[in-house]
């Protein structure tokens, strides 16, 4: 049974342009976006205000285009996308779009990077994506310059981003810098790409945690991003219409380099002519004070902040949030709980899910403001189809019961880069063609209002959610395997109040291990990540013994029976679940 979008959400008015660049699509109002005149500044920063308007926005990401170009040697329709690959490691800026859209402008690809990774975990992804240069920002420019130096690229490739209350006196060019330059370069050629080439072009490589080993790097095209643009901005157009919300003030502080921040925020928003208050972290006070001053109506969030709010009460009345009128969470469920708790606190406020993921080039479904079902994640949004599957493979065709999801859409992405085999068994064809499998257990019912609706059961895939990044287990148990206190482990993921989950190790101790204190070697183990691994890969769930690992005669970690040991450890010692 294939489910599709409910009636009452719009079709797509026309196919995603697939021969332009998501910078060209931003900017040019034949392909729909907001007219500039009557769209807000895209970018101001919550710190101290600094903006820039569309035009303005738009001038400087041309001028690096032009500074890059001289620089690194490039040319708009010169070499393979390939041969010129940008690493953007910083906390999220003004400029951050306008330094991925000039890589765009010379043909080139863009390769955000968490920038809670470690130097090994940001080397991982300049080394796999081939990347030639790096913009990096002052506070984690260390990690940047240990990872660049480490796979050849010279300290003249690497430029730094302007971040508010930090000085940028280093020897390294600033993006102001190359801005200046930029108006001493001739104008670049045009753009020649020929039908087809947006559809089939990697735009980003963005890293996903996968199942095993280290992070994947996923090829987005132009018109992946392109589409999901005009699918969730259409879909949001309905409730947006009910409420007389032409532009509004949303906030920018989902980091940019992960797939939520850079799809549903940075270019959706801007595309419809809304104002992104740009934060670089979560600071409570911070975030709370920008949603006063700027007047912020639309808080894209994960659901540990929302708990973090709840556990501030106190501080939360020295605020004036009457301006917030919809909160919206993703990366993880938000439980109904929650919910009803934060609605107490704020009545008039919208609370909604939505669901997508790095392969499925953000949003798959959402939640309406005006077809709100506490719990779900929402419905389809436009031109995308889903179907279920049970553990055989067979379709399932009745409401209420669980299975995995498959979607299908435009903005499904091209595979995993140099990973075959990955890209075979995640995107997969049958007679109705070409379908992602999400590795999620989901559930399709029907809300009060008639309409589908999506609700996630269950990750298949094992993910941790620690607030909004991934953990892959596989990738720290084979980190963990390296110390010589592990003879075998698993990792799994237990709940935590601040970060929503945290991973926690079951370990088994050789035998020569036997005669020291449990308690020494868990701490050997915890501080064995934290030197290797970024913070929020940290065991904060601690480390537990264990004489053997739980697996299934195949060798597949029973991580179902490792929980079930956890609840009822938690139970025994009277512990929140």
């Amino acid at each position: 049974m294939v489910f599709y979008p409910p009636p009452w959400v719009p079709k797509l008015p026309f196919d995603p342009p697939d021969s332009v660049t998501i910078g060209e699509f931003m900017r040019n109002e034949i392909y729909g976006r907001r007219p500039i005149a009557k769209s807000r500044n895209p970018f101001t920063c919550g710190l101290t205000g600094k903006t820039y308007t569309v035009t303005e926005s738009h001038k400087r990401s041309d001028l690096v285009a032009k500074a890059l170009s001289k620089i690194m040697g490039w040319e708009p329709n010169v070499d393979s996308p390939w041969d010129k690959v940008v690493g953007v490691f910083s906390f999220n800026t003004i400029d951050y779009l306008s330094v991925l859209n000039a890589v765009h402008r010379l043909s080139g690809i863009a390769t955000p990077a968490n920038v809670a990774y470690s130097a090994g975990e940001l080397e991982h992804q300049l080394r796999s994506s081939g990347a030639k240069a790096l913009f990096t920002c002052v506070p984690v420019l260390d990690t940047a310059l240990k990872a660049a130096r480490a796979v050849g690229i010279p300290d003249d490739k690497i430029f730094i981003m302007d971040l508010p209350h930090h000085s940028n006196k280093t020897s390294f060019k600033t993006v102001d810098d190359l801005i200046q330059l930029g108006h001493s370069v001739l104008d670049l050629e045009p753009l020649n790409w020929v039908k087809g080439q947006g559809a089939r072009q990697v735009a980003f490589l963005c890293y996903s945690s996968g199942t095993s080993g280290l992070p994947k790097a996923v090829m987005i095209s132009h018109r992946n991003v392109i589409a999901n643009v005009m699918q969730y901005c259409l879909f949001e157009d309905v409730s947006r219409r009910k409420y007389g919300v032409e532009t509004q003030v949303e906030l920018g502080l989902l980091p940019f380099s992960h797939i939520y921040g850079l799809v549903v925020v940075a270019h959706s928003a801007t595309w419809r002519g809304d104002e992104v208050i740009v934060l670089p972290r979560f600071e409570l006070t911070d975030y709370l004070r920008a949603i006063e001053r700027f007047k912020i109506n639309y808080l894209p969030l994960v659901p540990p902040i929302v708990i973090r709010m709840l556990g501030s009460k106190d501080l939360l009345k020295k605020y004036d949030l009457s301006s917030v009128r919809l909160v919206f969470t993703g990366a993880a469920p938000l439980g109904k709980e929650t919910v009803v708790e934060l609605l107490r606190l704020y009545p008039n406020w919208h609370v909604g899910q939505g669901y997508g993921m790095t392969e499925s080039a953000t949003v798959v479904c959402s939640t309406s403001e005006h077809d709100i079902c506490p719990g779900t994640s929402g419905s389809l949004v436009p031109g995308t189809r889903a179907k279920l599957i049970d553990q055989e493979g067979r379709e399932i065709t009745e409401y209420g019961k669980p299975g995995e999801l498959l979607v299908q859409s435009p903005s499904v992405t091209l595979g995993y880069l140099h990973n075959e085999k990955a890209t075979a068994e995640a995107y997969i064809w049958d007679e109705d063609g070409r379908w992602l499998r999400t590795g999620d257990e989901v559930m399709v019912t029907k809300a009060p209002s008639g309409y589908e609706h999506l609700t996630i059961v269950d990750r298949l895939k094992e993910l941790i959610k620690v607030k909004a990044h991934q953990v892959a287990p596989a990738e720290l148990e084979a980190h963990l395997l390296t110390h010589p206190a592990v003879d075998d482990c698993a990792v799994i993921a237990v709940p935590d109040e601040r970060d929503g989950e945290v991973p926690k190790a079951f370990v088994v101790t050789p035998q020569s291990m036997a005669s020291r204190k449990n308690e020494d070697i868990a701490a050997e183990i915890i501080k064995h990540v934290q030197d290797h691994k970024a913070h929020y890969k940290w065991l904060k769930g601690g480390v537990e013994f264990i004489d053997v690992i739980p697996k299934s005669p195949s060798g597949k970690i029973l991580r179902r029976l490792l929980r079930d040991k956890e609840r009822e450890g938690r139970r025994a010692k009277g512990s929140k679940l």
